[in-house]
């Protein structure tokens, strides 16, 4: 076990590495002057000069590049080119309240998903599947920016009710906390729902079939035992899958709703850094955010040995 997380995290290096050169020279391709976006038209030539020469845009790029991978070696992800601040304080302060959001998407995801998709498969082709099935191929398809905007019209218009502005964190209110995030995680956990609830149905299909449950069966075991001590966990697995890699894609794809929902995460401060043009915040997020993804893969791999004992890692 020991042995595969340490070759696990040491392909985080290759992995991390192609994702630093791909967004720093991508950033670097895009066509306009960085100083001149910072400074505005009126900005003077040797205001211009400084500016580059501060922020070592002056030098060769494959010099920049080697500068910052230095500093993020040693945990520097460097200063922002907006405020000046250092970039990696700013992400983790950001990054705790776009988590906080996608852990409670997810919760709402799996309440809902999971026993649904239970259920669709016990009663295959019922008319609770087909209406379990609907639900589902709705939530998949539903963009989550309509979703939003149709629920905060809804609301205002009907209960003249609008979502709390600004953050305000667990520990300092709780209540005020889940005000604020419930109905962005309600839209992404509906989101989410869909396609969890997707395969629950077919996992949980695949296994009753399996000769093991019909064993179970014959042997007198309660249904409620088989259903949720056998089948269950077993078809947990590609369920499993599946919720690790939406957390992932959630981390780094809150952008819209944050926006729409004024919460100030981690994607709210990467789609304004791109609006303002501040290369080491863009650098600097994107990086972490694919180093919480990597390690999310990683958590979800060594649930599996526990939930299936079979699954060994050497």
């Amino acid at each position: 076990m020991y042995a595969y997380i340490i070759r696990r995290l040491l392909m985080l290096i290759p992995v991390l590495f192609g994702v630093s050169v791909v967004i720093f020279f991508t950033l670097r391709i895009i066509p306009g002057d960085v100083a001149q976006t910072i400074l505005g038209t009126d900005a003077t030539e040797d205001a211009l000069a400084q500016l580059r020469k501060d922020f070592g845009l002056d030098q060769p790029v494959m010099k920049q590049y080697f500068s910052w991978m230095g500093g993020v070696l040693v945990g520097d992800f460097g200063e922002s080119m907006r405020t000046g601040r250092d970039v990696l304080p700013d992400i983790l302060n950001r990054f705790k309240i776009t988590f906080e959001l996608a852990i409670l998407s997810a919760i709402i995801s799996w309440i809902i998903a999971i026993p649904l998709g239970v259920i669709a498969g016990i009663k295959r082709n019922s008319k609770t599947d087909f209406t379990v099935r609907i639900i589902s191929l709705l939530g998949v398809s539903i963009p989550n920016f309509a979703l939003a905007t149709v629920l905060i019209l809804v609301l205002a218009l009907t209960f003249s009710y609008s979502p709390p502005v600004g953050y305000v964190g667990f520990f300092e209110d709780p209540i005020k906390n889940l005000q604020i995030l419930i109905l962005p995680a309600i839209v992404l956990g509906t989101a989410m729902a869909g396609a969890v609830m997707r395969m629950t149905r077919s996992s949980i299909l695949e296994i009753l079939r399996q000769d093991f449950v019909r064993t179970i069966r014959a042997k007198g075991a309660k249904e409620r035992l088989v259903i949720f001590n056998h089948a269950l966990r077993n078809a947990m697995i590609p369920i499993l899958t599946i919720i690790g890699m939406q957390i992932g894609v959630l981390l780094g794809g809150t952008v819209i709703i944050e926006q729409i929902f004024s919460l100030p995460g981690l994607g709210q401060l990467v789609l304004t850094s791109i609006n303002q043009r501040d290369f080491t915040v863009i650098q600097g997020a994107v990086l972490f955010i694919a180093f919480v993804f990597v390690m999310i893969n990683l958590l979800v791999d060594l649930l599996y040995s526990y939930l299936d004992p079979r699954i060994t890692y050497k």
